[in-house]
């Protein structure tokens, strides 16, 4: 983002001048003689700091955020030991209006990053600075509340925020409560970005593959039976690129390009501003809500269990992923598909509130068969993931041969809009991808004026992919995210099928339940709808 001066805890001091500048949009000029610590600058950062502080209404001793406090850790660098001031304003009410996400104003310090990081970045535009002196505060929409306005919940907004006043809206004694009701059988999915950022979160380096350990930690939790979303990525995989091929050879009605389903923070942001668009986004659920429809039919017929019985739990790197469970559709099993979902985050509190030492944990596995994956199905986490694991399964559709190298390259990448021409066959298969929201418009607006010919559109809200995805470890790093990214390649690598369609545990789901991709129970359980929003609050 621009500099933009808002906190002005960056103040410097200019050699002849009366007043004090901050240093982030500062333009440097010849001669200018700049003092970053003098008596002057040292004093006024405390002052600053100190009315920010005074800005709260808080204890940080129980904030979720103390450990990882912008504004905290800086008061600690400056030696502040006492807040002289009082806040101005009164308690304000906790915005709860979003399954997803939580805004304490009582927290807020009105530094902007989550209104420019919204718009800058997502151009999304659902949050703005309102009101004026005490009365100010960061409003949603027409001030209703941020489940009444254009948010996609992607949670971006949690990354830059320096204190907590953005945070998910939990669901750890939800899950608790289930894990000690012995008349449930709770289940538990783990999405692929989980593995490579979780340890961050528990002490480990960044991009440490720590899957086993997870199965392992799950146990020990108390779960009846542990699987994987890369599971549910197989199977999305095995629907979308059937339906993509079918586009293709026109046995579909359906316009190209078509477009991924999988992030719901981007099916929010293209039912809000892009609903003309509804028709080439491809049907298909999600892996995480795949899984939860298969989970409670097929696995429940399969082990014997009475589906209302069945809590399924989704461990996820994304607050979106809230919104996405509790939207009406997701329910053809005629049950709700995921009862609940956890952040990374979440979750590592509740390894934390078990004393679980997790470093020291011993590998496991997952149960089967839902924790059964290829490595294309791991690789959803990561932008271009979801295209490259489709382009591998679509080109063994479209020729009936294996991919001699499994690794498309030319997908893969941090650049925020990237293109490229796959050629299987005589076709010229013409794809792009996109991540973080304000590509996405970009890239829309192109494939609108009529300026873009593409077949495939992968589209990611969060920066980086999943990795990045608002339930993740708090930071906004851009190298980190590829580190997390490059973690789950060679993940990929390693594991012992790479493609979806070889996965044997999808393999015998199509045998005994689904029969084929695109049959009509695969319709009536991992296809879905899309809401036109466009206009409905104006």
């Amino acid at each position: 983002m621009a500099p933009y001066g808002a906190c002005r805890v960056c103040v410097i001091e200019i050699e002849g001048a009366k007043k004090l500048f901050t240093a982030c949009n500062t333009k440097v000029r010849e001669g200018m003689i700049v003092y970053t610590h003098s008596k002057r600058v040292r004093e006024a950062r405390k002052v600053i700091v100190e009315l920010l502080l005074a800005n709260n209404h808080t204890n940080c001793a129980v904030c979720d955020r103390a450990e990882t406090c912008e504004l905290l850790a800086l008061a600690q660098d400056l030696g502040i030991r006492e807040v002289r001031f009082y806040p101005e304003t009164e308690k304000r009410e906790v915005d709860t209006t979003s399954n997803a996400i939580v805004r304490d104003h009582n927290k807020c310090i009105l530094c902007n990053r989550c209104v420019r990081v919204c718009s800058e970045i997502q151009s999304v535009n659902a949050i703005r600075h309102g009101y004026r002196g005490s009365k100010s505060k960061i409003i949603a929409g027409a001030d209703k509340g941020l489940g009444d306005s254009l948010c996609t919940y992607c949670g971006q907004c949690i990354h830059v925020c320096p204190v907590g006043a953005l945070y998910e809206r939990t669901n750890i004694e939800e899950v608790w409560h289930a894990l000690e009701d012995s008349e449930k059988h709770v289940i538990v999915q783990v999405a692929p970005a989980v593995r490579v950022s979780l340890g961050e979160e528990l002490g480990l380096k960044p991009g440490e593959i720590v899957i086993g350990k997870i199965y392992a930690a799950l146990r020990i939790l108390g779960f009846d039976a542990i699987f994987d979303t890369s599971f549910g990525a197989d199977l999305t995989i095995m629907e979308e690129a059937n339906e993509l091929v079918a586009r293709i050879k026109g046995e579909l009605k359906k316009p190209l390009p078509q477009i991924t389903s999988c992030c719901p923070s981007w099916i929010k942001f293209m039912e809000e501003f892009y609903p003309e668009l509804m028709e080439n986004v491809s049907s298909c659920k999600s892996p995480q809500q795949m899984f939860g429809a298969i989970a409670k039919t097929y696995y429940a017929s399969k082990k014997g269990i009475d589906a209302s019985k069945i809590v399924s739990v989704a461990i996820m790197p994304c607050t979106s992923k809230k919104f996405e469970a509790s939207r009406p559709e997701m329910c053809a099993s005629g049950y709700r598909d995921i009862d609940y979902v956890l952040t990374t985050r979440e979750f590592a509190q509740m390894i934390r509130e078990a004393r679980i030492d997790f470093a020291k944990l011993p590998e496991e596995n997952a149960d089967v068969p839902l924790g059964i994956y290829s490595g294309a199905g791991a690789i959803f986490g990561t932008t271009g993931g979801v295209m490259e694991a489709a382009l591998r399964t679509a080109y063994y559709l479209l020729t009936g041969k294996e991919l001699s190298d499994a690794d498309i390259e030319e997908v893969r990448g941090l650049e925020g809009i990237r293109e490229a021409t796959i050629t299987i066959n005589e076709l010229k298969l013409n794809v792009a991808i996109a991540h973080g929201l304000g590509n996405a418009r970009k890239l829309l607006n192109r494939v609108k004026d009529g300026k873009a010919n593409y077949h495939f559109i992968e589209i990611m809200a969060c920066p980086g992919g999943c990795v990045g995805g608002g339930g993740q470890p708090i930071d906004f790093s851009m190298p980190l995210r590829k580190t997390r990214s490059l973690a789950l390649y060679k993940h990929d690598k390693r594991l012992r099928y790479r493609k979806s369609y070889e996965n044997p545990a999808i393999k015998e789901l199509y045998s005994e339940f689904l029969k084929k991709p695109l049959s009509e129970l695969s319709h009536k359980l991992l296809h879905t709808r899309y809401i036109n929003r466009k206009g409905v609050r104006f």
